[in-house]
């Protein structure tokens, strides 16, 4: 995945858009978020994935000892290992 600051990505951002490459981008050198193409024609596709997704927290959540802000942690990757 390539990654990108915040700057470039806005000043790049029809490029970017009009890519089907997923891109992490940084503000001072951490991650900060992502943006991650999607077809117009596969909204149920993403509607669906996203339900699976939120399925998939919930049950980790039920079944671990951590509550949303532990997982949050565990899952920030601009956090150093």
């Amino acid at each position: 995945m390539k990654s990108v600051g915040i700057r470039e990505f806005r000043d790049k951002a029809s490029h970017y858009l009009a890519s089907d490459e997923a891109i992490a981008v940084k503000r001072h050198g951490k991650i900060v978020g992502f943006y991650l193409p999607v077809r117009e024609s596969d909204e149920a596709e993403v509607q669906a994935a996203l339900m699976r997704l939120s399925q998939t927290v919930e049950s980790a959540l039920t079944q671990s000892d951590r509550d949303e802000e532990k997982l949050s942690q565990d899952l920030d990757l601009s956090q150093p290992e």
